[in-house]
């Protein structure tokens, strides 16, 4: 896919979407990040549900670690990977009280320092939480970029660094927002949406008029 075809697609989806943003609910980078670490395996709408209950109780780092964590799970037992997620953010919690002052760090080493948190994670933090230009990919960003020809790879990482690359750079902080909402209701896995795509024409995917 050459420049001008990479420009056009976010000039168009950036005029359908001027601020777009994560679906899950957050107050705050200590709420983000819980409720990314919450989300893996698992719907923001499940997540949402829980920390509705969860943060009017406690949505700081020392008030869930006092909060403890069988506590903790009954607020999230209906996610995915509830107790082990539990147990993560417990301890994410005990980190940032003990080393962070009950901060969120804004730096990919000290995030990924932290239990639960890996790269994916610590780019949606970065980006969402502190403005800086970094993408993260999950299952839609990494099938959207293969199959429109965007930013090809073999695995995230491969794909992550292309799209910095390749991204206009007026575009980067959104561009992660963009892709996944693009890739999660249009651009879907089995049954792609091309009759309501509106990048359709720029589009490089070779069955997508079968």
């Amino acid at each position: 896919m050459n420049a001008s075809k990479r420009r056009l697609i976010f000039e168009r989806l950036q005029a359908a979407n001027p601020h777009p943003t994560t679906e899950l609910e957050y107050a705050s980078p200590f709420e983000l990040l819980i409720a990314v670490m919450l989300s893996a395996q698992a719907t923001d709408i499940s997540v949402n549900a829980a920390t509705r209950k969860l943060y009017p109780v406690a949505n700081t780092a020392e008030a869930i670690l006092a909060l403890g964590e069988e506590k903790l799970m009954e607020y999230i037992q209906r996610i995915g990977l509830y107790k082990t997620k539990a147990k993560h953010v417990i301890q994410t919690c005990r980190i940032l009280v003990e080393q962070h002052a009950g901060a969120v760090p804004q730096t990919r080493e000290a995030l990924e320092a932290l239990p639960g948190v890996g790269r994916k994670t610590a780019n949606v933090i970065l980006n969402t939480a502190f403005g800086q230009p970094t993408i993260a990919i999950d299952t839609h960003l990494f099938r959207l970029a293969n199959r429109i020809g965007l930013a090809p790879g073999k695995n995230v990482l491969e794909v992550e660094k292309k799209l910095l690359k390749v991204i206009p750079k007026e575009f980067l902080h959104d561009a992660h927002h963009w892709l996944i909402l693009h890739g999660r209701y249009i651009c879907r896995a089995r049954t792609p949406k091309c009759a309501e795509c509106l990048i359709y024409d720029l589009c490089e995917y070779k069955d997508k008029d079968k």
